[in-house]
């Protein structure tokens, strides 16, 4: 472990905390939240995907 990795690691936890307390500001149930993290995970991917075929 290098000298300021724990710093990512603190990160990546706030950056899910604000993610999982806007989730819960807009009230969703966990089958809609699920659903629309499907859908933001198959755009990314689709994009990286293209990036990756015709990107130089």
């Amino acid at each position: 472990m290098s000298q300021f990795q724990w710093i990512h690691i603190i990160w990546a936890f706030g950056a899910l905390l604000l993610l999982v307390s806007a989730l819960a500001a807009y009230r969703l149930s966990w089958k809609t939240s699920l659903l629309y993290a499907l859908i933001w995970a198959s755009i990314f991917t689709a994009g990286a995907l293209l990036f990756s075929l015709f990107g130089t």
